[in-house]
């Protein structure tokens, strides 16, 4: 997994964390499932992480229908997730 990968931006009380992986990402949930289901997204979401450490060692809370079309599903790990966006996993 690379950390350039991450976009990190100190945003109220927790920064909002993004993980841009080569089929979809993984963010933190200031990003609204709903509005990205609407726009068509393969996208995961967790939620109460301070840092990189903390978004690795986290387990989703939501998914997309798009991600869940690729493996991805609530209460995975994150390092799972991201195995299975860069396609190093199916």
């Amino acid at each position: 997994m690379n950390k350039d990968r991450f976009i990190i931006v100190e945003v109220g009380n927790l920064p909002l964390i993004i993980y841009k992986g080569k089929r979809g990402y993984i963010a933190t949930l200031h990003l609204c499932k709903e509005s990205v289901e609407k726009i068509g997204d393969v996208a995961a979401f967790v939620g109460g992480v301070k840092s990189i450490d903390d978004f690795l060692s986290t387990k989703v809370r939501r998914v997309t229908k798009w991600a869940e079309d690729l493996g991805l599903r609530e209460g995975m790990t994150v390092k799972r997730a991201i195995r299975i966006l860069d396609g190093d996993e199916s």
